[in-house]
């Protein structure tokens, strides 16, 4: 016997779903809001490390582009090693390449060259990956 009523829709894909990713837990795509604080986390620290060790003056003065330069060496060095910066271990994620493998330094070079040009960043696809991370063949995955 048929039923007269439609079909339930089909869920909604999550982020990350084409990737193959979670929609919850580890290893699941990391939310908006975690990678907002953890760049919050990364800028502070890099202007702090900026002004201590280079000169760099909050509102003025000293090279403004030192905190940017800071970040950038801050992302490619811990990302391409660790696979995470400060920001992501406090809030809990990491860069990964989509099939799982660690970052590498090569793909920690080109996130970060893209990640300091910022548009890529704020450019998400349907997974809701940045083009940064897109073009490096990396995702930002939640740690816990």
């Amino acid at each position: 016997m048929t039923s007269n009523q439609p079909s339930p829709e089909p869920d909604v894909a999550h982020a990350g779903a084409a990737l193959g990713m979670p929609a919850e837990g580890p290893g699941s795509m990391a939310r908006l809001g975690p990678r907002v604080i953890a760049v919050i986390i990364d800028w502070l620290v890099c202007s702090v490390i900026a002004a201590g060790f280079f000169g760099y003056h909050f509102g003025g003065g000293g090279n403004s582009w030192t905190p940017l330069a800071v970040f950038f060496v801050e992302n490619v060095l811990l990302v391409g090693t660790l696979g995470s910066t400060l920001g992501h271990r406090i809030m809990g994620m990491h860069v990964a390449k989509v099939s799982g493998a660690p970052a590498g330094p090569l793909a920690a070079l080109i996130r970060s060259v893209l990640l300091c040009v910022f548009v890529p960043a704020v450019i998400w696809d349907k997974d809701g990956r940045g083009m940064h991370d897109r073009f490096a063949g990396t995702v930002l995955r939640r740690a816990r």
